[in-house]
């Protein structure tokens, strides 16, 4: 499983490791390892040019020392100092030593056009609030440049703890970071700034609980449902999905295609698109009785595609078992219901929704992925699962690490893709998972199964639930 802590639990780990260090050991870690990231993406170090973009605390100090390095081995490197006076003296010494110099901001447009690295070393994992004043014209400049840019442990501008964007940052090919990932290098906004990302060991001894969990394949494959010997349809979990209007009826179709691969006994279909759902499923058992009427299920889907219908939505969240609700069923919701109830409820909105519920412009909500996520799981003490470019699970108490899908493609933003992913995520709660698992798990196949279907081209939503099994054997593979 891939963790990320927060600036102050990281602050801590760094305190304690220093302590038992020789000064200046650690940032010579990171420096070094920095140093040989830097290195390997510019494939020759002789002769290169690379351009320093030197703070004022650690993460300049961190470039400076990789610098020096880089200049050892043939490079030209020339530091851009924002703050000469408080530039980090043991690095800007070395730096010297090694070959290197240093100039003033005013210097440095030339030398970034000519660069073939950028090393942004601005601010450190504590900065707020996106570039200061006089760092901003840097960055335009590094915009318009042809080199590779490395971040620092984090671009500067980016929020370390939340991944916020508020003004001005740098955009990195690379972000190389030390001893742990920070949350805002696993969600956007700030994920598309860092680039792809370099986890740097530096020793640092960290808490079991994390602030931020992205599972990987074997996390998965251990939380999958697999059938016994002795598995009947009951014992594997039967879900219901309350889905579907005459206006949408394919929303119910795509659900119980989520449903069906999604690991459950049986699926049974209420609502007014059972033709639609029996002709392209036959296996699904449909009723038009209303939830209530059914027949036993372990776990409800309600919403996708239920238009103005709030009879059904009302009916399934009075019901005792796991709840996951989603599209119109958000709206239809009552708080009040949903916070008193005992079984867990899994809430899957999109941006929109989380805004509409929230009574915020949908912009706030993208802008600040992780806070409104807590946010609506606090308000209506329920999971959430909020689904975008960074798909977050956060548990209904908002005290346990929160779930960042790491598995995705830009080709799943498509009509009725949500549908399949409430589904699968439905099914699974009625197999027995909690609530984060099934949400954290039916968004990480469902990822897969995006880019396995598309691909690289487009794809429909229907593509992507027959790309589930597929997803399913390679994660168990």
């Amino acid at each position: 499983m891939r963790t990320a802590y927060s600036v102050e639990t990281v602050r801590a780990a760094e305190r304690e490791l220093m302590a038992r260090l020789p000064e200046g050991a650690l940032m010579q870690r990171a420096a070094a390892g920095l140093a040989v990231a830097c290195g390997q993406l510019m494939g020759r170090v002789y002769g290169s040019r690379v351009v320093l973009l030197v703070g004022s605390g650690d993460n300049g100090g961190d470039a400076l020392y990789a610098g020096a390095r880089l200049a050892r081995r043939g490079a030209g490197v020339s530091a851009v100092l924002l703050s000469p006076e408080r530039a980090h003296a043991g690095g800007l010494a070395a730096l010297r030593r090694a070959g290197g110099r240093a100039v003033r901001p005013g210097d440095a447009e030339e030398l970034i056009a000519a660069a073939d690295l950028v090393v942004d070393g601005i601010v450190g994992i504590g900065g707020k609030g996106g570039l200061r004043a006089e760092a901003v014209p840097l960055a335009t400049v590094v915009a318009d440049s042809l080199a590779a840019v490395v971040a620092v442990d984090l671009p500067s501008g980016v929020d370390a703890d939340t991944g916020e964007v508020r003004g001005a940052a740098i955009r990195a090919d690379l972000t190389v970071t030390f001893g742990t990932h920070k949350p805002g290098l696993l969600i956007d906004p700030a994920r598309e700034y860092a680039g792809s990302v370099r986890l740097v060991d530096i020793g640092l001894e960290l808490p079991v609980e994390a602030e931020l969990e992205a599972l990987q394949h074997a996390d998965v494959a251990a939380l999958l449902p697999v059938p016994g010997g002795e598995s009947d349809k009951y014992r594997r979990g039967v879900v219901g999905i309350a889905a579907g209007s005459a206006r949408y009826p394919g929303a119910a179709v795509l659900a119980v295609a989520g449903a069906l691969r999604g690991g459950a006994g049986a699926v049974r279909y209420v609502g007014p698109a059972a033709d639609a759902v029996i002709s392209r499923f036959p296996e699904t058992l449909v009723s038009d009785k209303g939830p209530k009427q059914a027949g036993r299920v372990q776990a409800w889907v309600v919403g996708p595609g239920a238009g103005d219908d709030a009879s059904a939505v009302g009916e399934v969240l009075r019901a005792d078992v796991p709840v996951l609700v989603d599209a119109d069923g958000l709206r239809l919701a009552d708080p009040d219901v949903v916070r008193r109830r005992n079984a867990p409820t899994l809430m899957t909105p999109h941006a929109g929704e989380a805004a509409a519920l929230l009574g915020v412009a949908r912009e706030e909500v993208e802008g600040a992925r992780l806070f409104f996520a807590r946010e609506l799981a606090g308000r209506y003490a329920a999971a959430v699962l909020l689904k975008g470019s960074t798909t977050l699970v956060v548990d209904a108490g908002g005290g346990a690490a929160v779930r960042v899908n790491p598995t995705g493609t830009a080709w799943l933003a498509t009509a009725g893709s949500g549908d399949v992913l409430s589904g699968l995520a439905g099914s699974l709660l009625a197999a027995g998972l909690s609530a984060v698992d099934a949400g954290s798990v039916a968004a990480y196949l469902h990822g897969l199964a995006g880019r396995f279907a598309a691909d690289g081209a487009p794809v429909g939503a229907h593509d992507v639930a027959e790309a589930i099994p597929g997803a399913w054997r390679d994660v168990r593979g």
